[in-house]
């Protein structure tokens, strides 16, 4: 029987996301040996409002990774690293002195901060910022100005929740002024926590989506902060993506494991998908669905909504990412079968599949908003066009279509908006199962997508960079054999075959802008 010191080794990739923790545990082939899933309980203490309780999170962190290494039959002292994805923006703020939370995780799906938004980018001072860095973009050329002529705040970003934090929790601001506030988002808490309060930290990518750090300068931004009225002494020190963060106290597992990278989820799925060249990109559809592409070492500015993020920083290479994202895809789904019209998910393709159309009915897929193209975040979710002879098949079909039809809206922002060639596009996350999905997007976007044989790609991702910072495996040339193709889907249709019926979404779409703000 071989000792632990020869026994094979294994690395951990964890993937905290917005409504699963899945621990997945891997051999150097990047074979899944064992995995586990958990729910992430969802607090929602008034409507609009979402939040996560960190102490039972963490709970439910430090199960799954124990039932997965048991259910790959490994020993905890066989785990050479571990690898933490998480969902973006959503934060947490506590005492410095005594590591106590002030108040829930406040996530990237919370709404409360939406009036603060609409009157920020309404605002006077916005207006302001906005010619003035017109004008000195006009005469510089600086795509750094550029990005402050026309960015606007989302209530995904962390930047507002936080400063309504501070404005509302008088124990929040008077320990921020008084130096005694950590900021972190998840990953900062989880390593926190791991390291039992040794390393405060997170990394460049997680960093990057709050809308509170500088790109170009690849540090908090002061100019945000101020304009803010956020202290930047509350946020942790930004470190590598894939680097030996710190060591798990020997107490929680039984043994010392090594943190070894921290990244953001969807960056955490591009790595994994092996996008590593300029111009290739995915679309992850989990909850929400994100597309990303990768920019290279050059940060590309938006003037319609794309956000710029750090993909991941390895040494002395930085990889920059343009995203746009919607929030209301699996949860789409999931809603529609809360209310009975199916009983598994899987049936859905077959479903649409069994109808020659949606009979006209149109769904608005807008739980939290509209992001890019609208980025309206008063827009309802809404079934349109039901007659009398509307069956349950039909607004299966009309909620599988939506998703298709803001996959179009997002790659043709994307394909417009960046002079990249768009040199290979990969698919992930749950809903990428969905064959009717993927077919419909490849036909509206005439294009071909690759989908992994793994579909939970951020758990990969993690891994893999964990991997590369203590010698698991040798270089990214080496990951890309280990990523494997389930199913390649080629244009079937011409997309005109479909423009009756999204001329139709999008007119539906455009009645449900601005509802909550002419109602409330």
């Amino acid at each position: 029987m071989a000792s632990p010191a020869t026994a094979e080794k294994y690395i951990l990739g964890v993937d905290v996301g917005s409504t699963v923790i899945r621990c997945h545990v891997y051999d150097k082939a990047a074979v899944l040996k064992g995995a586990k899933a958990m729910q992430v309980e969802v607090v929602q203490p008034r409507p609009g409002w979402v939040e996560l309780d960190p102490e039972r999170l963490w709970t439910q962190f430090v199960g799954v990774v124990k039932e997965a290494v048991q259910a790959a039959g490994v020993k905890m002292n066989q785990i050479s690293a571990l690898g933490l994805s998480t969902q973006r923006g959503t934060f947490i703020t506590w005492n410095k002195k005594t590591g106590k939370p002030f108040h829930n995780f406040i996530s990237w799906q919370d709404l409360r901060a939406a009036e603060l938004v609409k009157s920020w980018n309404r605002s006077l001072t916005m207006k302001a910022v906005h010619a003035v860095c017109s004008f000195f973009h006009f005469f510089t050329r600086s795509d750094r100005f550029l990005l402050a002529s026309c960015q606007t705040f989302t209530t995904q970003h962390v930047s507002l929740r936080l400063a309504w934090i501070l404005q509302h929790l008088q124990e929040v601001e008077q320990a921020s002024k008084d130096d005694n506030c950590c900021f972190g988002t998840i990953d900062t808490w989880l390593l926190y926590k791991l390291t039992k309060g040794a390393v405060y930290a997170t990394d460049y990518s997680n960093a990057s989506t709050t809308a509170m750090f500088d790109p170009f300068k690849l540090q908090w931004s002061a100019f945000v902060s101020k304009f803010l009225s956020i202290p930047i002494s509350i946020f942790p020190p930004v470190e590598d993506t894939s680097h030996k963060f710190g060591t798990v106290d020997a107490e929680i597992f039984g043994v010392p494991i090594a943190v070894a990278a921290l990244v953001a989820d969807q960056q955490a799925a591009m790595f994994g998908e092996c996008c590593f060249e300029r111009g290739d990109s995915k679309v992850t559809m989990g909850t929400g669905t994100f597309w990303d592409v990768n920019t290279g070492s050059k940060i590309h500015v938006s003037t319609k909504g794309l956000y710029p993020v750090v993909g991941w920083k390895i040494g002395k290479e930085v990889i920059f990412l343009t995203e746009g994202n919607t929030s209301d895809t699996g949860n789409s789904i999931k809603w529609a079968q809360s209310l009975g019209l199916f009983t598994n998910p899987e049936e859905t393709s077959k479903i649409a599949q069994s109808l020659v159309n949606s009979g006209g009915v149109c769904f608005v897929p807008s739980f939290s908003g509209l992001q890019i193209p609208m980025n309206d975040p008063f827009a309802c979710t809404s079934f349109m066009g039901i007659t009398s002879s509307t069956t349950k098949k039909h607004l299966v079909r009309a909620v599988l279509e939506s998703i298709a039809f803001r996959n179009k809206q997002l790659y043709d922002t994307i394909a417009r908006e960046i002079d990249i060639p768009l040199t290979s596009i990969r698919a992930d996350g749950g809903v990428s199962k969905n064959n009717f999905i993927m077919q419909m997007t490849s036909d509206l976007i005439n294009k071909t997508i690759n989908k992994s044989v793994c579909t939970d790609m951020s758990c990969l991702g993690a891994a893999f960079l964990a991997g590369l910072a203590v010698g698991f495996w040798k270089d990214k040339e080496q990951l890309k054999q280990l990523r494997q193709t389930d199913i390649v889907f080629k244009p079937q249709k011409e997309p005109e075959e479909y423009e009756p019926a999204m001329s139709n979404w999008v007119k539906a779409v455009q009645r449900s802008l601005s509802w909550y703000s002419q109602t409330s």
